[in-house]
């Protein structure tokens, strides 16, 4: 018997209307299978505009490329709070009003977030511009570097605001449980971005070449392009839910409903770029190579959060509407279901990785020091992606049943871990596969905890 087993004796109340209505009782797997792919899409497109971005700014010279990476942990945080933090407190609170079938409440918490991302938007941009330089310089940026890495930050977080409403936007449609039309729309705003930072970034056809600004003008124009979109298509009435600008007014407790889980799952992005952060500058310590190699492992883990996210912010909705509806022994189901599906999935690539790593490192090195140390990363850490898969996706579903405070000190966990950890191997002079090791670890303890949070969670009133 699970802990809210009581609550569930009590006559749910009817779904919401169709279309939104079969979140809540069509079958669990086929319904997230085809929310998932459109998410999967869409991150794949993110993930291939951030590869096109390397290598036109690597055209540009190793200047660039070393300015870029002082910029990108800020750029990813940015992008993760809009999206996945915030973005999932936002399609929580509307998919649980639209389980409860209350769509009026649904609208104006979609008024809401809008204002909540304007906000968020106009403080990156605040935070960057005041006080980016000063950032960069902690990070190491030195003379030309840095002079790119700021002029490059200066042009991208001016247009911080067009980011995160494009993400409040999508994150609301989401909500409803439209996974595919926020999907397109981030397709076609990478495409677009791809084509204009690489125009203004090199001067392509004819055009002046504006360097690392025009690169990031290519960002803040096509997000800008995808604003105005969203905007239009949520006031126009061609969405699940029907927004009346003129009828707004302040709620406090809108505010709230957003910011209780959205506020509070922002600290779980936050965390995440400061264990990169700490566990990149405690393994430079032992030389190019090791770091070289790190590099290696951790872009692999780049590119499979496409996969945990996808589940992830699929089982959102499905959740907020069985929880609005008081459907909770499916919420917790579904819960399950997108963690599993995502473990497996991210699991089973670590795992063939794990046992031969060459697969994915001979992609890019043959330098026998860098390979070894990729090959050792892989080892101990390959096996942990599916506990890695699993947190992230429990962390996304107890966002839609609005208890995000578990998974969230889980990753505290994590962050703990290995800086604490870290620092204490290499007092210790330990070998370098120990910090390996450490980082496999923290990610077990990551989805272990958060598995347990979960399970243990009283979800429900």
């Amino acid at each position: 018997m699970t802990i809210d087993a009581p609550l569930d004796a009590v006559p749910p109340r009817a779904p919401a209307a169709s279309p939104m209505a079969s979140l809540v009782t069509a079958p669990i797997l086929p319904t997230l299978l085809r929310l998932a792919i459109p998410n999967m899409i869409a991150m794949v497109g993110s993930t291939l505009v951030a590869i096109a971005e390397t290598s036109y700014i690597g055209r540009l010279g190793t200047i660039p490329l070393a300015a870029i990476a002082l910029v990108f942990p800020f750029a990813m945080l940015t992008q993760m709070m809009s999206a996945g933090a915030m973005g999932g407190g936002v399609s929580s609170a509307i998919s649980r009003a639209l389980g409860a079938g209350d769509r009026d409440r649904a609208a104006t918490l979609a008024l809401h977030a809008a204002i909540i991302g304007l906000c968020g938007g106009l403080f990156f941009t605040v935070m960057m511009l005041v006080f980016g330089r000063s950032f960069f310089t902690l990070l190491g940026g030195r003379d030309r570097v840095l002079e790119e890495a700021s002029g490059y930050s200066q042009v991208l977080f001016s247009g911080a605001v067009a980011i995160w409403v494009v993400n409040t936007l999508a994150s609301v449609i989401r909500g409803t449980g439209d996974m595919r039309l926020p999907s397109m729309t981030l397709i076609g705003a990478s495409l677009l971005q791809v084509v204009l930072g690489g125009t203004l970034g090199l001067g392509l056809f004819g055009v002046k070449q504006f360097g690392m600004p025009g690169v990031a003008s290519g960002q803040l124009i096509a997000f800008s392009c995808a604003a105005i979109f969203f905007l239009w298509y949520l006031w126009s009435g061609r969405s699940r839910l029907q927004l009346d600008f003129r009828a707004f007014h302040f709620e406090r407790a809108m505010f709230l409903d957003i910011l209780k889980v959205g506020a509070v799952a922002c600290l779980s992005p936050l965390q995440t770029v400061l264990t990169i952060l700490i566990f990149t500058k405690i393994l430079a310590t032992f030389g190019t190579e090791m770091l070289a190699g790190y590099g290696i492992g951790s872009r692999l883990e780049f590119l499979l959060i496409p996969i945990t996210f996808a589940f992830g912010i699929a089982s959102v909705p499905m959740v907020g509407m069985a929880m609005g509806a008081g459907h909770l022994k499916r919420a917790r189901r579904v819960a399950w279901t997108a963690a599993a599906a995502s473990g497996l999935t991210v699991g089973l690539i670590g795992l063939v990785i794990a046992l031969d790593p060459a697969l994915w490192v001979a992609l890019f090195t043959r330098d026998p020091g860098v390979t070894a140390a990729a090959h050792s990363y892989f080892h101990w850490a390959g096996p942990a992606f599916v506990f890695f898969g699993m947190g992230v996706s429990l962390y996304f579903s107890s966002q839609g049943a609005a208890h995000v405070g578990g998974p969230v000190l889980a990753s505290t966990a994590r962050l703990l871990i290995v800086a604490i950890g870290g620092i204490g191997l290499i007092t210790a002079q330990a070998p370098a596969w120990t910090l390996f090791a450490l980082v496999g670890g923290a990610m077990v303890v990551f989805g272990l905890s958060t598995a347990a949070s979960v399970a243990f969670a009283r979800w429900g009133k």
